[in-house]
């Protein structure tokens, strides 16, 4: 296997930092957080699992569009990969993107949802992480 491009390596480390930044902001907010606010904690870690997904398409060249659709980023990576559609779940981070941050459309999330998005987000962090391993991206812990 021939070795990734530097520069591509560089901007698929770039997306990956956003995106743990994001995980870390969720996880700590839920960690310590009574009452929320759940549901930006819900947003970070749709954030993050967008980010992810979107890192892995840089990688494979893809010029993805101007989206938060997690089933669409799933349908792109899975032209490329099989292991996308064991992450069928992440698509209900989708409205998190959106619900989340803009008045008039948040629903209410609970402690549980934002649990269960943020577990959600750091399954596809680490089945992308493992997947550009495996395409020989150097990704030091």
């Amino acid at each position: 296997m021939p070795s990734p491009d530097p520069e591509i390596v560089r901007k698929v480390v770039q997306w990956l930092t956003f995106a743990d930044e994001d995980l870390k902001m969720a996880s700590e907010t839920l960690s310590r957080s009574v009452g929320g606010p759940y549901r930006l904690i819900a947003y970070h870690a749709q954030q993050c699992a967008e980010k992810y997904l979107k890192a892995y398409l840089v990688h494979q060249d893809v010029d993805f569009p101007y989206t938060h659709n997690i089933r669409r980023l799933l349908k792109l990576c899975g032209q490329h990969a099989t292991w996308p559609q064991d992450l069928e779940d992440a698509e209900e981070l989708t409205p998190y993107a959106i619900t989340a941050r803009y008045p008039g459309e948040d629903e209410e999330v609970t402690q549980a949802e934002a649990t269960q998005a943020v577990d959600i987000a750091r399954q596809v962090q680490n089945r992308v992480r493992i997947e550009l391993k495996k395409l020989g991206v150097d990704l030091a812990e």
